[in-house]
């Protein structure tokens, strides 16, 4: 047997929540944003990394930072914001990030939903390069019901077909309930997220079976060969296909964005964020099951464990939540050095 070599300890260090958000907001501003974007991006890439989602925390950095070099995207765009009916909300980002595109156009849905009992918000023209549980997760706070839907660039093999097309195309819900944190989940409809794949290749990790397909369009785990020329595939065949293809018709097709295959960053070296569309849809359970709502789903929940089921989804977030908060948030030391050169 050969020798392994040794695993080399990474020296870490902590970072409290809101210190991170104001040395990303640096980060941001530096390099071409406005600081009324800079902030929101900072919240949600330092949430993301608070709750433990990594490969969409930090790790994005570097990402943001080539794309608004490569002039990809508008890091100071202001969105505008459109009145469209009594339940519709629309927005053009003007080629800026959809989360600032969402806070222009929040309380004007939570009104909205609030008022009618269903709202839907449908953003186009954005740019979406996070995690999309914490743009549902704070309508779940208010105790409404929330889904949104993003597509993404093209780096999935719809089921049956022999070349990428879709997006990985997450979709996500938040709902509230009586005695917890909200019931929250966001997953791709690809095999596996395309940061976590890039994080797998940068630590030398394989892919389990079923998850994508080298440049030749044969199976693989190795997650360097689905980034040079190969593809993701859709979780549960033709079920996950089916799902991309309903959020490239509501991100995209709905809301006037992009569909993952219809924009080309070949001219803008370093371009990382797909630009797209995004759809939410916010409701008001008040309309239809009263105050009893939260209740319900409580009960639901305490059913689920009662089945034997130890964690639901959102648990192991908000577990790392709570420590983040109490202990700091753990970073490389490294990388914390990093952000800091690049916030100047």
């Amino acid at each position: 047997m050969s020798a392994q070599s040794p695993t080399v300890a990474t020296a870490s260090t902590s970072i409290p929540f809101t210190e991170l958000v104001t040395l990303l907001q640096q980060v941001f501003v530096r390099h071409g944003t406005s600081p009324e974007v800079a902030l929101v991006l900072a919240h949600n890439c330092a949430s993301a990394e608070r709750d433990g989602a990594h490969s969409h925390g930090v790790f994005r950095i570097p990402g943001y930072v080539s794309t608004l070099g490569s002039g990809w995207v508008s890091g100071k765009a202001v969105p505008v914001v459109e009145d469209i009916a009594s339940g519709f909300v629309r927005v053009d980002a003007n080629n800026g990030f959809a989360q600032p595109a969402l806070a222009a156009a929040r309380s004007l849905l939570v009104e909205k939903a609030r008022n009618a009992g269903i709202a839907l918000l449908a953003i186009r023209n954005s740019h979406h390069f996070a995690a999309l549980w914490p743009d549902v997760e704070p309508f779940a706070e208010e105790g409404l019901v929330a889904l949104s839907v993003v597509n993404s660039m093209t780096c999935v093999v719809p089921h049956g077909a022999d070349r990428p097309l879709f997006g990985t195309n997450p979709i996500a819900f938040a709902a509230p309930r009586a005695d917890g944190p909200p019931i929250v989940f966001d997953l791709a409809t690809s095999a596996i997220a395309h940061g976590d794949v890039q994080i797998a290749a940068r630590k030398g990790e394989r892919l389990p079976l079923g998850t994508g397909v080298d440049s030749l369009g044969q199976p693989t785990q190795d997650p360097k060969a689905i980034l040079e020329g190969g593809a993701l595939l859709p979780f549960g065949g033709h079920k996950g296909s089916a799902l991309s293809m309903m959020v490239e018709l509501l991100a995209a097709a709905l809301t006037g964005g992009n569909f993952s295959f219809e924009f080309d960053w070949s001219n803008h070296p370093g371009a990382r964020t797909p630009w797209t569309g995004q759809l939410l849809i916010v409701i008001d359970p008040a309309k239809t099951a009263g105050q009893g709502f939260a209740e319900r789903s409580q009960e639901l929940v305490r059913q689920m464990h009662a089945a034997g089921l130890r964690r639901l989804p959102g648990d192991r977030r908000h577990r790392t939540r709570t420590k983040s908060l109490q202990e700091g948030i753990m970073l490389e030391v490294e990388v914390l050095q990093q952000l800091r050169e690049l916030a100047g």
